[in-house]
């Protein structure tokens, strides 16, 4: 099973200058104080900002992430939340993104920064092929 479906994360827009994600917060996502879990910020922009960097790619390339900074500005117990990635520079082998999350009333509960890097897919034997790939 793909992280995004096990965490209930929907793709809701992709494209070389935006991604969107959403999802409902469930009690797996949350904390045992009962508000949404810090590392869901992470996944959720990290993932869209991949996504992103990804589009930008060809067949033969794939994006990871090398660097990942989150600002966790509100505690959200449940709703639905809005991830939007977008670019901040695109280079041949470096890109950065900015990812946002919204919660239903359109107040911001993190911002983050995500630096990724380009790398060839290797077709030796046991290389995978990477998750987001273009098939």
């Amino acid at each position: 099973m793909h992280l995004l479906d096990y965490l209930n994360i929907e793709t809701t827009e992709l494209s070389k200058s935006k991604v969107v994600l959403t999802m409902k917060i469930e009690d797996f996502h949350k904390q045992p104080y009962g508000i949404l879990h810090g590392g869901m910020n992470g996944i959720l922009i990290e993932t869209a900002c991949s996504l992103g960097a990804n589009e930008q790619l060809d067949k033969s390339s794939y994006a990871v992430g090398i660097d990942l900074q989150i600002n966790h500005l509100k505690g959200v117990p449940n709703g639905i939340l809005t991830t939007v990635a977008t670019p901040d520079r695109i280079g041949q082998s470096i890109q950065v993104w900015e990812g946002k999350i919204f919660n239903e009333i359109g107040e911001m509960i993190a911002v983050g920064r995500c630096t990724l890097v380009s790398r060839k897919i290797k077709n030796n034997e046991g290389a995978s092929t990477p998750p987001f790939s273009k098939q």
